[in-house]
């Protein structure tokens, strides 16, 4: 009785295993559309994870398809609007690497920086990111000064160079308090570089349980 069941359940499970195979299988060398649309469909559903994947499988059955480049930007957009910055990230530098001599060039140039920007929510704790996104800006206000998001840019530019100016004069008062005047005239000229006058920058308001680690 007790071996009925073992061949049984064997069975059983033999059954399953070919059926996931085999469904698997069906998810195999399918056309751009049909992934293209999956990606969509999770997008909806805010599967990004899911999404991801999908896109991955479109990618590389299909990597010269127009759907790709489109694809590219519409997970970039989801990622940006669910907050995940470094992955919009990831796909806008794929984008850009790909497809460098699109007329939407600027513009993912622009969602790149945006992107990084939003992203800048700790003042005191992402000074390379805030170095990364000036660089950035720099160069795109050298490459594209006449594109229609230039005052965009320029825009965000003035706020980190306010934010970097703030940082240096606050680093440059702890150390006027130590009393250590070298040191206090060094982040004072780093700040008067980001801004003439970084005294009238109001300081940002940071909440008291992210104060005492700052």
């Amino acid at each position: 009785m007790i071996y009925k069941k073992i061949i049984l359940l064997s069975i059983t499970l033999l059954f399953f295993i070919s059926c996931s195979s085999k469904e698997a299988q069906k998810e195999y060398n399918k056309p751009a559309m049909y992934w293209y649309n999956k990606m969509l469909k999770q997008i909806s559903n805010m599967q990004l994870d899911k999404a991801d994947d999908i896109l991955t499988s479109l990618q590389s059955e299909h990597r010269n398809s127009p759907l790709v480049p489109s694809a590219l930007m519409i997970i970039a957009d989801a990622h940006m609007q669910e907050e995940e910055y470094e992955l919009a990230n990831y796909y806008y530098d794929t984008y850009i690497k790909r497809y460098e001599n699109r007329n939407l060039n600027s513009y993912v140039r622009y969602l790149k920086i945006k992107s990084k920007f939003m992203a800048f929510k700790q003042h005191f704790r992402e000074q390379k990111l805030m170095d990364d996104t000036l660089l950035e800006i720099n160069t795109f206000l050298y490459k594209y000064p006449n594109s229609p998001y230039i005052q965009l840019v320029k825009t965000m530019q003035t706020r980190l160079y306010m934010a970097k100016a703030n940082l240096d004069f606050e680093i440059a008062k702890l150390y006027k308090k130590k009393d250590k005047p070298k040191a206090y005239e060094f982040y004072m000229q780093k700040a008067q570089k980001s801004w003439n006058n970084p005294k009238v920058i109001e300081p940002l308001s940071i909440p008291w349980y992210r104060a005492i680690f700052e």
